[in-house]
């Protein structure tokens, strides 16, 4: 606080944060917010603040906290390399549409477009990464641009928010606005009655309905309506890419993802479905493989669309009823939506779930360690609370497959294939929800990208258990490598650490497992070392997926092109 009650800009920053809510926030320091930094310090008990290894880290973990929580992740960093590490989180929050507000500070107002010392014109930057992006150059109008950043990041289709914070600005004293009780509230649509009604005419004519489930604004009882929806109408529901917590997996209406490494069977029922109802999620390249299980612009079954931004239905796929709403009041809709006479398609139904339980089985594969009955004994022995995350390549797929999410919110994993979430994640996981298992996979590539933020997991004494699935390759290239030049292998092989030793020098627990038959007992030390645990597993490069071998797929592309 200044002269005469005034505060600075900084203060009324901080300020703003405990207003609407902020608890935690994720940061790498920098000179250029050093006076926020400073009013952190005061209102330390109240926003916790981690401090990072790289802005990219301190992004990822802002985007896991706000899928975790639904609220806006918060991190700060630093202008020129702090603010281009950072893009990365912010693309992840852009594609995944997760509420996140990042601060960057920035040069004096009176060196601007000067090319000062690490200066960037952030929303040019920042332009098409962002929902929104501002630079605060008064005080006094904090508050505002504050709220107004949370409103944005929350309401609609979610996402970031970049708010610009010259260095200058920040100790710059203004008299506070009058404090207001209350702080944001996400603005979501409700479905029109007469909409709801035509779905549930149209669920009436239907002979081979199928649902698919995913995007933002999910809470765990929108989730519990729409299983209870699901049941009432005995509806096969599936889910879209990396969002396979919306519907407990054990539930006798759950049919599996639709994503990367679909179920053949399961993209065969999507192509024989008469009416298909997306509830959230944007029908994009992942979820729509390649936009060919889908063919753009009209589909050949009923297709109804439901987003909370809208931008989005029609934006590739022409619907026939396209329904903007916030998941939570869709879902509250729809559980008051009755069938109006027995459903007509009870076999329909559980065939679909009877082949999500086939290819939910364990698989052989080449190699001693079997990913596959690695994911069959976490199946077996986590709670229904863990918390699982990834980040992005070919090992992910063990997890999606093999693996059953219980409860929403237990899966935290990037959609827009970002490499270097899993570590992060964790962290962020274990520091927002310290009470629950966090289970991270990792592949040794995606592992180095962001591995330095172990330091961030023991320094803040929170203990995720990281595997770290080792080929000694970037796996998914290396698959399209073969897949499209058979043979040529070049750039894709990787050489290692011993990742059990690089946990061990963070003073992490670390160990090294190289038969199938070894991980249970792996498992058990790490979840009882007291720190952060890294478990190395060495898979055969063979075991490129769950369904084929490297030497397969070359084969098989030789044989294309012979």
């Amino acid at each position: 606080m200044g002269a005469r009650g005034r505060s600075t800009g900084a203060t009324l920053l901080i300020d703003a944060l405990l207003t609407h809510g902020v608890d935690m926030a994720f940061a790498v320091p920098g000179e250029s917010y050093l006076a926020a930094l400073d009013a952190l310090y005061e209102t330390r008990d109240a926003i916790r603040l981690i401090v990072c290894r790289q802005e990219g880290g301190a992004t990822y973990m802002a985007d896991a906290y706000g899928k975790l929580t639904g609220r806006p992740g918060i991190a700060f960093v630093t202008r020129g390399p702090g603010a281009t590490n950072a893009a990365v989180g912010v693309h992840t929050a852009r594609q995944d549409s997760t509420p996140m507000i990042l601060f960057i500070g920035h040069v004096d107002r009176a060196m601007l477009d000067r090319e000062a010392f690490q200066e960037i014109d952030f929303r040019r930057m920042y332009g098409q990464l962002a929902k929104w992006v501002a630079q605060i150059d008064r005080p006094e109008r904090v508050p505002e641009y504050v709220a107004h950043a949370f409103q944005v990041a929350t309401s609609g289709r979610p996402g970031p928010v970049v708010l610009v914070l010259p260095e200058d600005m920040l100790p710059e004293e203004a008299m506070p606005p009058p404090r207001l009780p209350g702080h944001y509230r996400p603005v979501q649509a409700s479905p029109a009655a007469e909409d709801v009604a035509m779905l549930g005419d149209w669920l009436s004519q239907a002979q081979r309905p199928l649902v698919v489930l995913g995007g933002p604004t999910w809470t765990s009882q929108a989730t519990a309506d729409i299983a209870a929806f699901a049941e009432a109408w005995d509806l096969p529901v599936t889910v879209s890419f990396r969002a396979q917590d919306c519907l407990d997996n054990r539930h006798p209406c759950y049919g599996g993802d639709i994503g990367i490494g679909i179920a053949p069977s399961l993209g065969a029922r999507v192509r024989d479905c008469d009416l298909l109802v997306v509830l959230g999620p944007r029908l994009g390249e992942m979820t729509t493989g390649g936009y060919t299980l889908l063919e753009p612009p009209r589909t050949p079954m009923r297709l109804v669309h439901v987003h909370p931004g809208a931008e989005e239905p029609g934006h590739v796929y022409q619907p026939d009823l396209g329904i903007v709403a916030g998941m939570p009041q869709m879902a509250r809709a729809l559980r008051s939506l009755p069938p109006s006479a027995e459903p007509a398609w009870a076999a329909w139904r559980a065939d679909v779930r009877a082949e999500y339980l086939t290819n939910l089985q364990p698989v052989a594969t080449p190699g001693d360690v079997n990913p596959s009955e690695v994911v069959a004994h976490l199946n077996r022995v986590m709670p229904d609370d863990v918390i699982v995350t990834n980040g992005a390549g070919n090992f992910s797929g063990w997890a999606h497959r093999f693996f059953q999410y219980r409860r929403y919110r237990s899966q935290l994993a990037p959609t827009n294939g970002s490499m270097g979430y899993g570590v992060p994640s964790a962290v962020a996981a274990k520091l927002t929800a310290p009470q629950r298992p966090v289970i991270s996979f990792n592949g040794d590539g995606c592992f180095l990208m962001n591995g330095q933020e172990l330091a961030t997991a023991v320094q803040y004494g929170v203990d995720p258990v990281l595997l770290v699935f080792n080929n000694g390759i970037y796996g998914t290239i290396r698959m399209h490598q073969e897949r499209e030049f058979p043979g040529r292998v070049h750039g894709t092989e990787l050489r290692n650490p011993d990742f059990a030793a690089y946990a061990k020098s963070f003073g992490a627990h670390g160990e090294r497992v190289t038969r199938t038959a070894d991980f249970p007992d792996a498992l058990e030390r790490a979840r009882s070392a007291g720190t952060a645990a890294v478990i190395e597993l060495a898979i055969d490069p063979e075991a490129i997926t769950s369904r084929t071998t490297l030497s397969g797929i070359r084969e098989a592309a030789l044989a294309d092109k012979g």
